[in-house]
């Protein structure tokens, strides 16, 4: 059992290292703090509440049980961070917000200390690892003290679940993909886990025997629904991170055309070889790369290779923003090709700007990579020879422009 206990707690402890990936910034963000402070100590709470734990933390300090207030006031805690985490993830008032956090913490914190308090007046000299909660129903004190912890998980799960459901109609998007999971946690908590304690233990004092609800039944319900609640609280986070890294891994890939093209005339200092950078990095290291290459080939556009182009694929049918892309890749590639071979700049040249550099982003470079990629199927396209101008591209096909 502690093996499975100490597994959902690395599971479940790994969401608050991605979210603190960048420390830094995650300390000045009160949300991101909350929300990784909620996670590492729901993690804690089953590091705590695993058998092999509580029999280690009993030997050492020699007090029989020691591990049962100290896994309970770490359950309280986390109730306590999963409010805080709220009350920041709701935004308002920077008085508001401090107020509500203040509150919150003062009142667990007084159940701390009450939970503290009733381990030291209660008379608990035999050691239970897995079933303290029944097997203590009954004792004086012991009993104040296993009811106050479930009362004050328990508020703070209707408060999750309540606020959950409100928020979620107001939101849309991953935000509310996040809320309906961290809705779900939170009542796999308060029926599989809170539910099956509660039962098991009003069953000791009517007399009968549902241990196994407590002992077996709600330790797995308790793994699942902070898993699931984890994992909403995560998602929100670092799903947009995720696509955006996706898409940047899109466009790298797709930069390829122009890359190969236009390469090796770039004088940009070439990124560090390092195999774990994220795909937006290495975009970015390609984007500042290609800009720098169009720079050092601009002398050499020949603008009447631009205009037959251009005017070629109008006629043929194109959009204007078709035939501007498709006239630029042509003189893109002559430009290139004459470069390699160390031509004289063209007479023609003149101050031009290609659409690449007008627009924010990569999304420029992306078309015109792709038009040098897919060129027209159309005289005047890449790979044909309007008026005499050489191809330097790819054989035509069908027509494409992404």
């Amino acid at each position: 059992m502690s093996l499975v206990v100490y597994l959902a707690a690395l599971v479940f402890g790994m969401t608050s290292v991605l979210l603190f990936r960048r420390p830094r910034t995650a300390v000045r963000n009160p949300l991101t703090l909350s929300t990784c402070v909620a996670i590492v100590l729901g993690a804690l709470v089953f590091v705590c509440a695993a058998p092999a734990t509580l029999g280690t933390v009993n030997e050492l300090t020699g007090v029989a049980n020691f591990g049962a207030p100290l896994t309970y006031g770490m359950l309280s805690a986390y109730s306590c961070a999963v409010l805080v985490l709220l009350i920041n993830w709701r935004g308002g008032p920077r008085a508001v917000v401090r107020r509500a956090v203040v509150r919150s913490m003062a009142a667990y914190g007084l159940l701390v200390a009450a939970i503290v308090v009733l381990f030291l007046l209660a008379d608990a000299d035999t050691e239970r690892l897995t079933d303290l909660d029944t097997y203590y129903a009954g004792t004086p004190f012991m009993r104040e003290m296993i009811l106050l912890y479930l009362l004050g998980h328990s508020a703070a799960m209707l408060v999750m679940c309540v606020v959950c459901v409100k928020w979620s109609r107001e939101v849309g998007g991953v935000l509310r993909v996040g809320l309906r999971l961290i809705l779900l946690g939170g009542l796999l908590d308060l029926v599989g886990f809170q539910l099956a304690k509660y039962t098991a233990v009003v069953a000791r004092w009517a007399g009968h025997d549902l241990d196994f609800l407590s002992t077996t039944v709600a330790p797995p319900m308790a793994s699942l629904a902070a898993l699931v609640c984890s994992v909403g609280f995560g998602l929100p986070r670092l799903l947009p991170s995720v696509l955006a890294h996706w898409r940047g891994l899109d466009d790298y890939r797709r930069l390829g055309p122009l890359w190969s093209l236009v390469g090796s005339v770039s004088t940009a200092p070439k990124p560090p070889a390092a195999w774990w950078q994220l795909p937006r990095a290495r975009l970015q290291w390609r984007e500042v790369s290609i800009h720098d290459a169009l720079l050092a080939l601009a002398p050499y556009f020949d603008h009447r290779v631009r205009e037959r182009a251009r005017d070629a694929a109008l006629r043929a049918g194109r959009s204007p923003h078709e035939a501007r892309l498709t006239a630029e890749a042509v003189m893109l590639a002559d430009a290139a090709r004459r470069a390699a071979a160390h031509e004289e700049p063209s007479d023609s040249t003149g101050s031009y700007r290609l659409h690449a550099t007008e627009v924010p982003g990569p999304s420029g470079l992306v078309e015109l990579s792709q038009a040098l990629h897919h060129p027209p199927g159309h005289p005047g396209a890449p790979g044909t020879s309007p008026s005499g101008l050489t191809g330097t591209l790819t054989e035509p096909e069908e027509p494409h422009v992404a």
